[in-house]
């Protein structure tokens, strides 16, 4: 839709426009009628120009309607065959007519208008469902869904984890971009190999025990003080808590798998804790308060480091910065945004 913009007025139009409100009709003021005129009434809402959904070929097992402006799901009954649906990018309300797609393994909603989760009870096959980029306020309908590998919801309205910890196979669910205050229901969820929970409104890492398998977690964009209870994800391989209030690096002696740890944006002082950390191999603290050269000089036991952001840390205000970094650490291969010669 175009931006409004106002529309320029002559000197004249103005005066006259001027008078015809401020002064109030003669026949009104003789009916002792001086209230100010009603506001009109608001127009009814546009209907969006939809497309209707046109199947060309019965027989097909992929179908991509990405970008169609297709207002509802319909006129699928024929596709017997069909595993892949893609209706991206489209102006869908309702999820409905799928219930003769149970051979569909993956289905992709992303970027609809969708509000609730409902329908599904047949797709019992689907394993990959994205929800993305809708209006849903809670988890629901996903009790049939028990092959589902990955679940995609970020980007809506979520309040609550709820209603996934049911799932057998999941392995990878993203939360993401949300309203989420705690992290919670994911109790028995030993399948699950990686978590998204950025940019929700999460004040304390907890609740993630059962998650034994866990190999990514990302908690950026929360409000988190500290690093913690993450003692029984031996397994996990990168962990991002960048963009929050975290002034120590802590309570992570449990994670020697670590290959990438991002903590930029956080409130740090001093590199530590790490040392044990025989794989990791990319660290970011960018945007955080480290001044001593101490800090850089504790990483040399992590062989492994190929690339390290320090940039906007007071230590970078050294005219030497680089070169004493590579001297320091010969493994690095990037320093912040730039390869190393």
């Amino acid at each position: 839709m175009a931006d409004s913009k106002d529309v320029p007025m002559s000197n004249n139009e103005d005066n006259e426009l001027s008078k015809a409100v401020a002064e109030p009709n003669n026949a009104e003021m003789r009916n002792g009628d001086n209230k100010s005129p009603q506001p009109p009434a608001t127009p009814p809402p546009v209907e969006e120009d939809t497309q209707e959904l046109i199947v060309v070929n019965e027989n097909t097992d992929i179908l991509d309607l990405n970008h169609g402006r297709i207002g509802k799901i319909e006129n699928l009954e024929p596709l017997k065959n069909l595993e892949r649906l893609y209706l991206r990018w489209n102006l869908i309300k309702k999820i409905e007519g799928l219930d003769t797609l149970n051979k569909l393994v993956e289905l992709e909603l992303y970027d609809n208008q969708i509000v609730v989760i409902e329908n599904l009870d047949n797709l019992v096959n689907l394993e990959i469902l994205d929800l993305s980029f809708n209006r849903i306020k809670e988890i629901a309908g996903l009790d049939k869904l028990l092959k589902l590998r990955k679940l995609f919801i970020s980007s809506n309205k979520i309040t609550e984890i709820k209603n996934v910890n049911h799932l057998p196979n999941l392995e990878l669910l993203e939360l993401g971009d949300n309203r989420i205050r705690e992290i919670k229901n994911l109790d028995g969820m030993k399948s699950l190999r990686e978590l998204y929970l950025g940019k929700n409104k999460i004040t304390k890492i907890q609740n993630l025990e059962d998650l034994v398998n866990l190999e990514i977690i990302v908690l950026q964009s929360n409000r988190l003080t500290r690093i913690e209870n993450l003692e029984h994800l031996t397994n996990l391989e990168q962990l991002y808590i960048s963009e929050n209030g975290i002034s120590s690096i802590e309570n992570l002696s449990n994670q020697v798998k670590l290959q990438t740890l991002d903590l930029a944006m956080n409130r740090i002082t001093v590199i530590e804790n790490v040392r044990h950390m025989s794989e990791l191999e990319e660290l970011w603290l960018n945007n955080n308060q480290i001044s001593e050269w101490s800090s850089v000089d504790y990483l040399q036991e992590n062989k492994k480091l190929a690339t390290i952001y320090l940039e906007h840390n007071p230590i970078t205000s050294d005219p030497a910065y680089r070169r004493k970094l590579k001297l320091a650490l010969p493994s690095l291969q990037q320093i912040d945004a730039t390869l190393c010669r």
